[in-house]
This record gives C-alpha cells, structure tokens and sequence, in this order.
C-alpha cells in the first residue's frame, strides 16, 4: 500500500513539474494536473493541500540534489580552488538534470515576488548557499590556497555568479555551451581570489 501512496505522489510530482515548466505555475490548475497524473482530486488533496505544495516540493528536490552534486564535488578534492572548479563542472549534470526545472526556476521568482510563503521558501536556499560558499572559502584562506579576502562577500559572489549563469542559461540555452561558461568564470574567480601558492 505504501509503495503505491508513493507511486501517486510520484506521479502528481512529475505532472505537475511538466505542466508548470510547459503552461507557467498560474496557467496550471489542481484540476490538469489530476488529469495528467492519471488520479482523483481526492488523491491529489491525499499527498499535497494545494498547488502551491506542489511547486514547493519541486524546488525542494531540485535543491536536495544539487546539494548532493556540490558536496560530492568539493569531497572528492583535494583543496578549495580544486574543490570550486569540481562544482563547476558539475554544471553540466546540472541543466541536463533540470530539464524542465529551469524554466521553472523564474517561475519560483515570479511566485516569491508575490507571495510570501513562497518567497520564504525562496529565500532560505540563497542564504544557504551564501553561508555555504562563504565556509568554502574560509576553508581556501585557511588552508592558505585562497588569499584573505571578506569571504562573506566572496560566497555571495560566488552565489550571484550560480544564479546569473543559470538565468542566462534559461533564457538562452543554445547561446553558449554553459557548463564551459560556468567553469572559465569560476576560474577567473579562483585566480584572483588564489593565494599564488
């Protein structure tokens, strides 16, 4: 019975990830996304209480697993510089992975300029993701591969680096080959933030 629960679950995920990628959250009601996932309202009120928890949990997923590929690329090396660029060419993964997520990625901002729950849920990861790459490169200064540097203001660099190439990945896919774009940025980045050593 419980894989079954899981399946459905499933299932609404990936409806709802397609409809909302291909119509826009607002386009996409409880109703198609019930049609395309082959199941009842009920069953769709069973797993989620709105829409809205629905698009949560894909951004929550999306996050999860870029987590994942982040803290898999900077453990498998051996000093900061080494571990950044390792996530940069986990880039690639990245938008092969996200499919239809990237477009939906503007559709979270949309949503968090309007709502407050969703901008909440907006909000946290860039924070994370700051405090994290500002660790990461605390981490550089210590191990005395990165020069001193405010590393707060570097790991919102480097945040603001993520976001604008995967933006420009969105709205321009074929315009460049991004996952080469992300890793010569970030190698511009290393070499001035590199202690020379």
């Amino acid at each position: 019975m419980q894989t079954r629960s899981e399946e459905t679950r499933g299932r609404i995920v990936q409806s709802a990830l397609k409809l909302f990628a291909d119509q826009g959250y607002d386009a996409t009601g409880v109703a198609e996304i019930c049609k395309s996932s082959g199941v009842s309202k009920g069953a769709f009120y069973h797993h989620f209480p709105s829409k809205q928890a629905v698009f949560l949990v894909l951004l929550q997923e999306w996050l999860q697993s870029l987590d994942k590929e982040l803290g898999r690329a900077m453990s498998a090396s051996s000093n900061v510089p080494e571990g950044l660029l390792a996530m940069a060419s986990e880039m690639q993964g990245v938008f092969a992975a996200a499919d239809g997520r990237l477009s939906l990625f503007l559709e979270f901002w949309q949503q968090a300029r309007r709502d407050p729950a969703v901008w909440k849920e907006l909000i946290a990861p860039y924070r994370r993701y700051r405090d994290y790459f500002a660790q990461i490169v605390q981490t550089g200064i210590d191990e005395g591969s990165l020069r001193p540097v405010d590393a707060q203001a570097a790991g919102q660099a480097l945040v603001a680096l993520a976001v604008g190439i995967v933006v420009q990945g969105v709205l321009d896919p074929g315009g460049a080959q991004w996952d080469v774009v992300t890793r010569d940025a970030l190698q511009l980045l290393i070499t001035g933030l590199s202690s020379g050593r």
